[in-house]
């Protein structure tokens, strides 16, 4: 996903700075000339975005290389900072620890790192058809090496997301969200993205989604839970929130995590739960919602269609 809401608010106030300036010069050059029309704006960046998407996907065709737009996940590399893995294939059917470090500009191994909803480090691996969810926090060694321990994960390709906000440094204080693929052998059986719906089931509980959310606008959505037709209002506390909430986008897999905007109360989450939405890109998204009831986690997905 996409950056957190704090680095939403640092990118739209320098937005605003920027703008502001380039209107003053642009009213001040009006005002010299007398001319009484306003001059066309050429957008020159445009032909320079055409030869950056084009050496970005030169280099996406490297092997082991996920250099893919930023912002999204689907890049192993920002700023200077970089996933790194030794492992392209996992075995088949059963657990298996996936390995990889964090390197900094400097090249080196970084070993601090900020919390983010209680945690160091996020991690998520779901295959190529959205199917395999997991949301793992791993464990770092001395030297910097994370081990996510995953869950027998099936035949197919697999992305493996970590999700991180440096705490010294160039990059401190930002959050990444970057990402690498694997291969898992075996004859892998793709399964049908689920249809689009605004509720779904999971554990006997029922979810439900209300919102319609836009392509590259900020939009809330709602979510409830309820069982056996009662609103549940005893969610516990899960990573400092009463729901986690993340989604993928269907065909790239690009990564969204939707920041949670109710406030924690004890173990008296519901029956509503509210969330900033801001999804990029139109098309089908596979949201995996995780709450917590009586010192169990559930996990509930369901796909959503964003215009």
């Amino acid at each position: 996903m996409f950056a957190s809401s704090r680095s939403t608010v640092r990118r739209r106030a320098l937005a605003a700075t920027g703008t502001a300036a380039a209107l003053a010069l642009t009213l001040a050059a009006w005002g010299s000339s007398g001319d009484s029309s306003m001059p066309g704006m050429d957008h020159g960046a445009k032909s320079s975005a055409s030869a950056s998407a084009s050496a970005s996907s030169s280099m996406s065709d490297m092997p082991g290389m996920d250099h893919k737009a930023a912002g999204n996940g689907l890049s192993d590399t920002q700023d200077g900072y970089r996933l790194t893995s030794r492992d392209a294939s996992l075995p088949t059917g059963k657990q298996s620890a996936y390995r990889f470090t964090v390197t900094g500009p400097d090249g080196k191994p970084v070993t601090d790192f900020a919390l983010d909803q209680t945690k160091r480090m996020h991690f998520y691996a779901i295959r190529s058809d959205l199917t395999g969810f997991q949301h793992i926090h791993p464990t770092m060694a001395a030297d910097g090496t994370w081990t996510a321990d995953l869950a027998s994960p099936a035949p197919g390709s697999w992305r493996m997301f970590a999700s991180f906000t440096p705490d010294s440094g160039n990059g401190s204080g930002k959050d990444f969200v970057l990402s690498r693929t694997v291969t898992v052998p075996g004859t892998a059986a793709k399964t049908p993205l689920p249809a689009t719906a605004d509720s779904t089931e999971v554990d006997g509980y029922d979810v439900t989604v209300k919102g319609k959310p836009m392509a590259g606008m900020a939009h809330p959505l709602t979510i409830t839970i309820t069982k056996d037709g009662k609103p549940v209002t005893a969610l516990q506390p899960y990573l400092d929130t009463y729901a986690h909430l993340t989604a993928f986008h269907e065909g790239d897999q690009a990564f969204a995590h939707l920041h949670p905007t109710t406030k924690v109360n004890g173990d008296h989450g519901g029956q509503e739960l509210s969330f900033h939405a801001e999804l990029p890109t139109s098309g089908n998204w596979r949201l995996f919602l995780q709450f917590q009831t009586g010192g169990t986690l559930h996990t509930a997905a369901l796909t959503l269609n964003v215009g």
